[in-house]
């Protein structure tokens, strides 16, 4: 990976030149409780909206993928977990893949290298409660990483999805990683909750649909991975699962794209391209501390 010549073409199987993986991070109402872990506030609104993702969102989106016959990879606070019991077990059994998403959705940036290692473990164990088996990926909330996150994935032997270094499977530090992309994430264009911390008002169904077939294009075009990921409590919605049902049948319709889980997507780079792209998660020094750098 230097140099100008092109990177040779990612060996996606069977004659397949490019891949879509849909995942949904389960959100519901885990982020919300880590913001207000201090002082749980006596407030309805923003707790009733992430509601709706368990409640409504989720089967929507599940009996959604079933219509195109597609698999999804749903990563899941184990927090929401708990306190919705029948949720792992059920999106097993409709075929889909889970994976953890933190224990509270805990920012990286707000927790110690020991406190992620007792919520990471913590979380297999409740997956492995519920389900009888424990779960191969991690995604990190906020897709945020760290040395020592990536070294847990590694000796815990999990993929991770929380990074977007290239556009197709790699290795980053021994751990499998399968990116993410922020263009195809559905928070940035439709997350609204009110009261006034929004930045923006949401988007029209209509632009985003047009910048995510630009995307399915161009991934087709340049033999990448294109990363779709969705919230329950927001793509969950009527007018959202239209929009996603409109792209589904794009993705399902095209044959050289590859549809799989992004366990798939590991387990086959693992298998097929493991001895590519391998980085280095090493972080540059401060320009401070360079040769160049001189103090007044």
């Amino acid at each position: 990976m230097t140099g100008l010549a092109p990177a040779p073409a990612y060996p996606w199987p069977e004659g397949k030149t490019s891949a879509f993986c849909f995942s949904v991070d389960v959100d519901a109402h885990a982020p919300w409780l880590w913001a207000n872990r201090d002082r749980v506030p006596n407030l309805l609104g923003h707790h009733e909206q992430r509601s709706f993702g368990p409640r409504v969102g989720l089967p929507r989106i599940a009996s959604l993928l079933a219509s195109h016959g597609i698999k999804g990879s749903f990563f899941v606070p184990a927090i929401v977990a708990e306190a919705h019991p029948w949720m792992l077990p059920a999106l097993l059994d409709a075929g889909h893949e889970v994976g953890l998403h933190g224990y509270f959705h805990e920012l990286v940036a707000q927790v110690s290298d020991d406190q992620f290692t007792h919520a990471l473990e913590a979380s297999i164990q409740l997956f492995k409660d519920q389900t009888g088996q424990a779960p191969r990926g991690f995604r990190s909330p906020a897709w945020e990483m760290t040395p020592h996150m990536l070294a847990e994935c590694r000796r815990l032997g999990l993929y991770d999805s929380s990074l977007m270094g290239l556009e197709t499977p790699h290795s980053v530090d021994g751990v499998t990683e399968v990116p993410v992309s922020w263009a195809t994430d559905d928070a940035i264009f439709f997350k609204f909750l009110g009261g006034g911390g929004d930045m923006a008002p949401p988007l029209g169904t209509d632009a985003v649909m047009r910048a995510w077939t630009e995307e399915l294009q161009a991934s087709r075009r340049y033999g990448t991975l294109m990363m779709l990921t969705v919230h329950d409590w927001i793509s969950g919605k009527a007018v959202r699962a239209q929009m996603l049902d409109k792209l589904l049948a794009h993705v399902a319709g095209a044959p050289d794209i590859w549809i799989a889980t992004a366990g798939q997507l590991a387990g086959h780079h693992r298998a097929h391209a493991a001895d590519r792209d391998m980085v280095q998660a090493t972080l540059p020094a401060s320009p401070l501390t360079h040769p160049a750098w001189k103090d007044a």
